[in-house]
């Protein structure tokens, strides 16, 4: 029996393989350290000899510049409040004399107010952080002394009136000026309230109207006034006749409106400066450079002289009572004159130049005058104080003038600007660059002051809106600098007067017109 064949061994069966993990990410190398830092690194983690003592550090240079940054506004800030804390002065004529008794200069060139008070406070901490305290105190003390010595001697001086007192004329003047006034300025306000609550009234619509028609001012015609250039013009109250002035010292008279001459007024040694008519009698006055004004009847007889001023008239202006007469001059002052004795009622100073413009309030409560110093002022006739001043011209201002309404003002200089005041809120407001070159004089359509007149020595003479201000019409003829206008008491004429020495009278379209079909 044959052995059987072995068998071959069974194959065991594969192992399941491995589980592969994902490959671990590089260790990232650290960028190469420059050599400034690592130098930085090494001095400062030193450690000290033999192991177990603390580590030493070493401060870099720019956290050594941080600290004492930081130390420095830290003493600043304490010195601050230091100065805030201490006691300085507020005069600054105490803060001058502290500054003078410490050896300081008592100013710096461009140096103000608050500038050198600022300056003493930090003179002071100064001196405190440096030990100086007995300095400071002996300061202080003669400050004190010196001030307790004032004291007695203004105690010892005699009080004197902070006022001039007037004569027995002005203070009659002055009554009979608040009883002329305060009835006309009742009838106004009466007048505007019941305009405005009037319903068949539409103050608007006549205003539109008036604006409108102030827009058809043509020239009506142009006469020669003199051989000299001229300087004044002014209608009479009923626009029959028309004065006119000039550099040669004759005032001239003519009737309207052909421009006829009636009478020449000769009186004056130097040029005339202005001439105005009065709205209550058949007389006018005229200013001239040899520091009179004088009183004529239009036929050319001289009625009075009025002398007193140190320098040159510029322009004069009648009180709306017909009895007064305002003056204004190159020596600083406008004087009010009574023109039935020609005494001399009021010398009023105020202004640090010449005075070159002066008018009327309509209620005549009130007067105004504009001077070389770029100020206009509002003086109250009936108290005597000083009302409002004008401040935002940057020239001299030449011309101003009172609306009709009451309330307004309206002042022209020789920076071509014509500035509107409101006397209730005491500011202005508008501002009308109104020429290219200087305004010699503006004022107000008579009426109710719906539009505004302005002259310039640019040629021209221009009418404004009073509604919105905006321009209304120009006037355009004249071939040298405007130097005067006036307007008539109906507002429907309008003359000017120039160095090119021509009277121009303009009409208003509409007017002329109405007047020829009445004719015809």
């Amino acid at each position: 029996m044959e052995n059987p064949r072995p068998q071959p061994p069974a194959p065991t069966p594969p192992m399941a393989p491995l589980p592969v993990h994902p490959p671990i990410a590089p260790i990232p190398v650290p960028p190469p350290r420059a050599p400034a830092a690592a130098a930085s690194m090494a001095s400062t983690s030193t450690s000290s000899a033999g192991g177990g003592g603390e580590a030493e550090y070493e401060l870099s240079d720019d956290h050594r510049a941080a600290r004492e940054r930081h130390e420095r506004a830290v003493q600043e800030l304490l010195q601050r409040r230091r100065a805030y804390a201490m006691a300085v002065p507020t005069n600054d004529s105490a803060v001058r004399a502290r500054l003078r008794r410490l050896g300081e200069p008592i100013t710096l060139f461009g140096e103000r107010e608050m500038e050198r008070r600022d300056r003493l406070r930090a003179l002071m901490v100064r001196l405190e952080a440096d030990g100086q305290v007995d300095r400071l105190l002996r300061a202080q003390e003669d400050d004190q002394a010196a001030r307790a010595g004032e004291e007695e001697e203004e105690e010892e001086q005699i009080q004197y009136p902070f006022f001039t007192e007037g004569t027995q004329e002005l203070l009659k003047a002055r009554v009979d000026i608040a009883q002329y006034s305060l009835p006309r300025a009742k009838a106004r306000i009466e007048r505007a309230k019941r305009r405005h609550e009037d319903p068949d009234e539409d103050p608007e619509a006549e205003a539109e109207l008036v604006v409108k028609q102030a827009g058809e001012f043509v020239l009506e015609c142009s006469e020669i006034g003199d051989d000299r250039p001229l300087t004044g013009c002014s209608f009479s109250r009923d626009a029959s006749m028309l004065a006119t002035s000039s550099w040669s010292g004759i005032i001239k008279v003519w009737s309207m409106p052909q421009i006829t001459k009636v009478a020449t007024l000769k009186g004056h040694t130097e040029r005339a400066t202005d001439v105005a008519f009065s709205p209550a009698d058949d007389c006018l006055a005229t200013a001239s450079a040899d520091r009179t004004a004088k009183l004529w009847k239009p036929d050319g007889s001289l009625l009075m002289s009025f002398d007193g001023h140190l320098d040159r008239l510029a322009r004069l202006a009648f009180h709306p009572s017909g009895k007064y007469l305002g003056t204004a001059s190159f020596d600083k002052t406008w004087r009010l004159w009574d023109i039935n004795t020609g005494k001399e009622l009021l010398l009023q100073e105020g202004h640090s130049r010449s005075v070159y413009g002066v008018s009327f309030h309509p209620d005549g409560s009130l007067a105004a005058s504009c001077g070389l110093d770029a100020y206009a002022r509002v003086w109250d006739l009936r108290s005597g104080r000083l009302f409002f001043a004008l401040k935002g011209h940057v020239k001299p201002v030449l011309g101003v003038s009172f609306s009709p309404n009451g309330y307004l003002v309206a002042t022209g200089s020789e920076d071509n600007f014509c500035r509107i005041w409101d006397l209730r809120k005491k500011q202005m407001l508008y501002s009308i660059p109104a020429h290219k070159s200087l305004i010699s004089h503006v004022k107000f359509e008579p009426q109710e002051g719906y539009y505004l007149v302005t002259s310039s020595y640019d040629t021209k003479a221009a009418l404004w809106s009073a509604r919105d201000y905006k321009p209304i019409n120009s006037l355009v003829g004249h071939e040298s600098k405007v130097t005067s206008l006036d307007i008539s008491g109906d507002g429907q004429k309008i003359v000017t007067v120039s160095h090119d020495r021509t009277i121009k009278i303009w009409s208003c379209r509409s007017s002329t017109q109405d007047n020829a079909m009445e004719l015809d």
